[in-house]
């Protein structure tokens, strides 16, 4: 999807061609105003020959480079759906890959030939509905959230499994439609690290696992639990001095090959490159079934080239039953990301050598393992990873967004104890000691000669231990969950230059350090912090103390006499955040899935339907700079970037890519900054900010070194000579150039802006470097994203029109060329639509309008170009496989209603052929076949789901018959919404 400028953008043909979805009946209006001719005859247009999509390396020769997709797709798992189990007749190939913090997370992306992809659905569309997975609470993924899923296809049935570093270990999820079913999930209980998924040759599931040795565990029957474990079949420790065995030895993946369990295992020797090792063993669990209890599995490096590692084994069917088996392995390829090749394999006893005598170059080419016909071909390449948007809200309904949570009921406090002072005497004022209580050994005495306010402070002697001091009992007044000011001011005259008092509490569990300090001697100094008491401690037995730091033996900081005064603990009102049924349940928008958002969002403050056909995000929350990187120990702050929950992010490609979109301001509240981010740890982004009431357009840049403490507002204050004033518009273009390859290794992003679309400004200097961040805290490429984020106040919002992708540079310097475009359209026009099905004829006619009313107007940028020219391609190449291969011309409803407090799915497929056909009603409740139904006849079947809903689904139909002498059976699929019948 894609949305272009025009000159005449708000003319009434052109605001209404250039959505997607546009009606047939308003191409037609468009051919009678002149501005789409009508078809001409039957015959190719010269010169029309689309590229290959931005992240395909197909050649259009039978050849492809390596690395494959120009864009971040580690840790993949690629499965062989074979013709025999499919409904399609010829081999299918899905893959998978890490997403982490990402959601939707773990796609599923879909081929026909291994080099051409897309994704076609996802396995979840949050993975937690916790406060990491949601940016919620000072938690966040960064660097954890789904890790190395594993893929297999086992008796009609999709299994995924993956760990999550910070989400409770592994989960399994299955489904029996890959790519429009719902998934069930199951926790493991447990984590599992790097898990590969394996059914032995007699169906017993296993998941081998770990990082420096192989282990594995058997899963119960119906693979929803652990039920033995194989730990350490066998490790790195094995093959000691091999010169292919070193750090990593991860990522193993198993597969049964002629008699011999194989597994493929990245290493990453002392001084050597990341690489690909092979172990191979007739016993699958090696020393647990083999005699004496040796290990079995023999070892062989088989690829060391270039850091071409971690992946999987995939198959490849040959004539007469054989088959080949290529390696699809990634290569950190930083900043883009890990980026996967295939890579082609000689076998020679029983074991592989990869690439061109184990040589896999950089961009170096490969035959094509897998050829399709021409037309087929030319509709592989249009496929990809990303895509341009006119966020028209169109794109099909997934299962995954129906996911069913069960909310958990937020806890209830006793208002009366919060913004009150809890403990009692906190300044000595009473004239007693009550109800301060000495302990282990400690002696406590009013003291008047200096307190630090009033008359009294307390006196703390003869301690022997770090935890001599006072207490107090606070039974029944902290409350779990809530979070407290604790504060003190403490003093000592002798002793070591500091001293660190820790403020305590002790709930039965351990002492708890709620706030601490280093006090100079001499001197007054207030000891003070917030604490959040955790959910899981004892109220009701609840001591505060103060305390000195511990050591063995006790430290001279455990004898010191002091003064303490102005002892306080206050609970603080409660801002925490908890989880709603609003925030996940749909909203009615549908984005496409090249679409992620960076953490599960909140699906209150984001829309493609509250501005018809744009995007809006609107702030739901104010940044805090409070939260920090709970991987890493140093525990660094985010910028604020990083708290952007409903930032929407794609994918970066390489080696260079360009992005475009259009923003409304004109609701942005003051502290608001929204824009267009090229973003990882460290980031680049254009954006507007408001301030005081105005607006102000400018670049920011944030790059190595990486500090622990942030000024965020500093860290995000706009780069000199790139700001400017916007006055009273209240639309502005926005583009963001990255360059991957000036010089490779390194992203510099520069950034542009126009008033009206065509005039265009550079906003000072290119910004960068981006670089890989070598403490792993987001591990992932790049991404682009559209982001708002409040620093002051909610309820700003900001709308994008459309994003828009080329892979063309302004920095080039190449004049725009619609060569592409106008070959495309001049196609078009050769077209007849009785060779078509309607409904792939009217998508094409969409984007013909769509591109026609582009290339009326004035182009500014070669995105505006682009987008049209590469989604009109898509739907002409659709309709060349369609011509290649006729139709059976067939109309399907679908159709889930109540009967007797019962859900049904009924449906109905009508012939719309000259002739008799065959159709076979496919649901998830069952199918019907019904022969030689007569043309204009209907097949009709009302499916019982025995249960009184039924989530929205995916009828599949297909009709066999004969089209101009050819046998043809042709698939096609309708949704139908969900019903509740109770």
């Amino acid at each position: 999807m894609f949305k272009v400028l025009t000159a005449a953008l708000h003319s009434t043909a052109t605001a209404f061609a250039r959505r997607r979805g546009t009606p047939i009946v308003a191409v037609g209006a468009l051919l009678c105003a002149g501005l789409i001719p009508p078809a001409g005859p039957a015959h190719a247009a010269a010169g029309w020959s689309p590229r290959s999509s931005y992240t395909s390396t197909d050649k259009a020769d039978g050849t492809y480079s390596v690395p494959l997709l120009n864009a971040d797709v580690p840790d993949v798992s690629v499965e062989r759906v074979p013709a025999a189990a499919n409904r399609e007749g010829r081999d299918v190939y899905y893959m998978i890959s890490t997403t982490m913090h990402l959601s939707p997370g773990a796609p599923i992306m879909k081929s026909y030939d291994l080099v051409n992809w897309e994704t076609v659905n996802y396995v979840f569309d949050r993975a937690s509905i916790g406060d990491a997975f949601s940016l919620r609470n000072g938690q966040n993924s960064y660097g954890q959230g789904q890790w190395a899923s594993s893929l297999r296809y086992h008796d009609g049935t999709f299994y995924v499994v993956f760990n999550t570093n910070n989400l409770g270990g592994a989960y399994l999820y299955r489904t029996d439609d890959i790519e429009n079913g719902a998934w069930q999930r199951v926790a493991l209980g447990r984590a599992l690290h790097d898990p590969s998924l394996f059914f032995d040759v007699d169906g017993t599931p296993y998941i081998f696992y770990g990082s420096g040795g192989t282990s594995a565990v058997r899963l119960n029957g119906d693979l929803t639990a652990i039920a033995q474990d194989y730990p350490n079949i066998f490790t790195a420790g094995d093959y000691a001095g091999r010169p292919f065995i070193g750090g990593l030895f991860e990522g193993a993946q198993f597969y049964y090959i002629d008699g011999y369990y194989y597994c493929v295992v990245i290493t990453w020797p002392s001084g050597q490159g990341r690489q690909v090792a092979m172990f191979r063993s007739r016993e699958l669990l090696g020393r647990y079934t083999a005699a004496g209890g040796v290990n079995t599995y023999e070892a062989r490096g088989v690829l060391n080239s270039n850091g071409f590692a971690q992946g999987s084994l995939v198959p490849i069917a040959r004539p007469g039953g054989a088959t080949d088996w290529y390696g699809m392995f990634f290569r950190d390829t930083f900043p883009i990301g890990r980026i996967p090749a295939l890579i082609p394999a000689t076998w020679q006893d029983g074991w592989p050598t990869f690439g061109t005598g184990g040589v896999v170059p950089v961009d170096g080419v490969f035959a094509k393992p897998i050829r399709l016909t021409a037309e087929q071909e030319l509709l592989e390449r249009q496929k990809s990873l990303v895509g341009s948007d006119d966020f028209d809200n169109d794109a099909p309904h997934k299962a995954y967004t129906d996911e069913q949570w069960t909310i958990p009921a937020p806890p209830t406090y006793d208002a009366s104890l919060i913004g009150v002072e809890l403990l009692q005497n906190p300044g000595f004022e009473a004239g007693t000691l009550s109800p301060w209580a000495a302990q282990f050994g400690a002696t406590l005495a009013l003291d008047t000669t200096g307190p630090a306010t009033g008359a009294a402070a307390l006196r703390v002697s003869n301690r022997t231990l770090n935890g001599s001091g006072p207490n107090q009992s606070l039974n029944g007044k902290m409350q779990p969950g809530l979070t407290y000011t604790v504060s003190a001011k403490i003093k000592y005259v002798s002793g070591p230059a500091t001293v660190r008092f820790n403020l305590a509490a002790d709930w039965g569990a351990g002492v708890q350090v709620m706030a601490a300090g280093d006090v100079p001697a001499g001197q007054w100094t207030t000891v003070s912090g917030q604490y959040t008491v955790p959910t899981t401690a004892n109220g009701n037995t609840f001591k505060f103390a103060v305390e000195t730091p511990w050591a063995n033996p006790q430290p001279a900081s455990s004898a010191v006499e002091y003064l303490i005064d102005d002892v306080s603990i206050v609970g603080q009102a409660v801002t925490t955040e908890y989880p709603t049924a609003a925030e996940i349940a749909p909203n009615g928008s549908r984005l496409d899935p090249v679409w992620e958002w960076n953490h599960a969002p909140d699906n209150r403050y984001w829309s493609l339907t509250d501005h018809d056909g744009w995007l809006r995000l609107t702030n739901g929350k104010v940044v805090t700079g409070k939260y920090i990187y709970s991987k890493l120990s140093n525990r660094a702050e985010l910028a604020w970037l990083e708290e952007a929950r409903n930032m929407l992010t794609q994918r970066t490609f390489g080696p260079r890519q360009s992005v475009e979109t259009r923003m409304d301001v004109s609701g942005m509240k003051d502290g608001d900054v929204a824009g267009l981010a090229a973003y990882n740890r460290g980031f680049s982004y254009v954006a507007v900010k408001r301030t005081a009431g105005v607006n102000t357009l400018g670049v920011v840049n944030r790059g190595q070194p990486f500090a622990v403490d942030l000024d965020q507002a500093a860290l995000e204050s706009f780069v000199p000579g790139t700001t400017v004033p916007l006055g009273g518009a209240t639309e502005v273009y926005v583009k963001a150039d990255l360059d991957f390859a000036s010089p490779v290794g390194q992203l510099w992003t520069t950034f542009s802006y126009s008033l009206d679309g065509r005039q265009w400004s550079q906003l000072g200097s290119r910004v960068g470097p981006q670089a890989l961040d070598g403490s792993l805290a987001h591990f992932m490429g790049h991404r682009v994203g559209l982001f708002n984020y409040a620093t002051q106040q909610t309820g700003g919002r900001v709308d994008f029109d459309y994003f828009n992708l080329s892979d063309t540079l302004t920095a080039q310097q190449r004049p725009l060329d619609t060569g592409a475009l106008d070959a495309a359209i001049a196609h078009a026009h050769t077209l007849d639509a009785g060779s078509y099905p309607p409904d792939a004829w009217a998508a094409m006619q969409a984007a013909l309008a769509d591109a026609t009313a582009a290339r009326a107007g004035q182009f500014g940028t070669q995105n505006q170009i682009d987008a049209p020219e590469r989604a009109l391609s898509r739907q002409l190449a659709q309709l060349g496989v369609l011509r290649a291969d006729p139709a059976v011309p067939v109309t399907i409803t679908a159709q889930a209603r109540c009967v007797a407090g019962k859900a049904f799915v009924a449906v109905q497929a009508r012939n719309d052929h000259d002739a008799p056909v065959n159709l076979t009603l496919q649901t998830s409740y069952g199918e019907r076949s019904f022969t030689a139904v007569a043309p204009a006849g209907s097949a009709y079947q009302q499916f019982a789901t025995r249960a009184p809903a039924v989530p929205a689904g995916t009828v599949t139909i297909r009709a066999a018959g004969t089209v101009g002498g050819r046998d043809v059976t042709t698939v096609r699929t309708a949704q139908y919404t969900a019903v509740t019948c109770a």
